[in-house]
């Protein structure tokens, strides 16, 4: 915008986010019993801002499969936060990922992020199981065909790396959502244009569903460097010149991805977006502020049915 709206006009920046706001959260599955102490309490910390859902990550070559459902049960048994459970295409038939998925049916999961995943091997490019689903789209009918799961998808705000253009990648998008997925979460970002691109041109193509932004505040400078040259994630030379060296201080590390992430948010909020899928690496310090930045704040009545809920904690069936 050119111009301060009237609503801003005069006030801070945050002044006029009411807190209309959905928000969700991704976690990975814990690898050590301190891990999953940290796990459990950033699910504690985050729960009182009434998350709409929580994702839990599968790991690219299956390896992480018990851990996820594990994790994803337990957090569906034992708070009253709903869990969506990862599955991707890679390294299993397509008997084995229906059983699966009949299995978090069975433990109550009812939300699926169905994905294709990645080659286990970095640089490597995804080969189906010869028995296997080809591609999000085929898994994501074959869940349907067993429960009528809620599914999201992925999306790609800058073109998934793999894809020959970006209308092709549009398409695989659409053929995604027609086959049964209710909504896409997209590819972290750093340009709220980039985000704004996709939603026009998804609308113009006819996709109806909801396509939901995913936020990743950096809050490790070398990791997000990584992540985003796997992906295809431009970072704006603005962007890098602020987080260079911050890898050694972690106290102005943390308050500059906060002031980022939550600026670009509060730019998706001005253009009409309500729902932001927060990538959490494990952490909520960085997340909780943009939320409550973005004007949304804790429920008490959430957090007391969480304590509530751990100190009777269900056993989680584990696959």
């Amino acid at each position: 915008m050119n111009s301060l709206s009237p609503m801003r006009q005069g006030a801070p920046a945050f002044a006029h986010a009411a807190g209309d706001i959905e928000v969700s959260f991704e976690f990975f599955p814990p690898k050590t019993d301190k891990m999953d102490a940290g796990l459990w309490e950033t699910v504690q910390n985050l729960a009182p801002l009434g998350p709409r859902f929580v994702s839990v990550t599968y790991g690219a070559d299956g390896s992480t499969r018990e851990r996820t459902h594990a994790t994803v049960t337990r957090i569906a048994h034992e708070t009253p936060i709903p869990a969506a459970a990862h599955l991707t295409c890679v390294g299993a038939s397509k008997r084995e990922v229906l059983e699966i998925a009949q299995s978090y049916w069975a433990a109550g999961i009812r939300h699926i992020v169905a994905l294709r995943g990645d080659a286990p091997q970095a640089g490597q490019r995804f080969t189906p199981h010869p028995e296997g689903f080809a591609n999000a789209t085929e898994l994501t009918a074959g869940l349907k065909a067993v429960a009528p799961f809620e599914i999201s998808v992925a999306a790609y705000p800058e073109c998934h790396p793999e894809s020959l253009s970006v209308q092709a990648d549009l398409d695989n998008l659409k053929a995604k959502i027609d086959a049964g997925a209710d909504r896409a979460i997209t590819q972290f970002f750093f340009s709220p244009e980039a985000f704004l691109r996709l939603r026009d041109r998804a609308a113009a193509a006819g996709i109806n569903a909801e396509i939901v932004p995913g936020i990743l505040p950096a809050a490790n400078v070398a990791q997000t460097r990584k992540f985003a040259a796997q992906c295809g994630t431009a970072i704006p030379p603005w962007m890098n010149r602020l987080l260079e060296g911050l890898d050694e201080h972690p106290e102005t590390r943390q308050i500059v991805a906060a002031t980022i992430a939550a600026e670009m948010c509060l730019k998706l909020y001005d253009s009409g977006v309500r729902h932001f899928h927060f990538y959490t690496l494990n952490r909520a310090a960085l997340c909780h502020a943009i939320c409550l930045l973005l004007g949304k704040t804790p429920a008490a009545s959430t957090s007391e049915n969480l304590k509530s809920d751990r100190s009777t904690p269900k056993r989680a069936r584990v696959l």
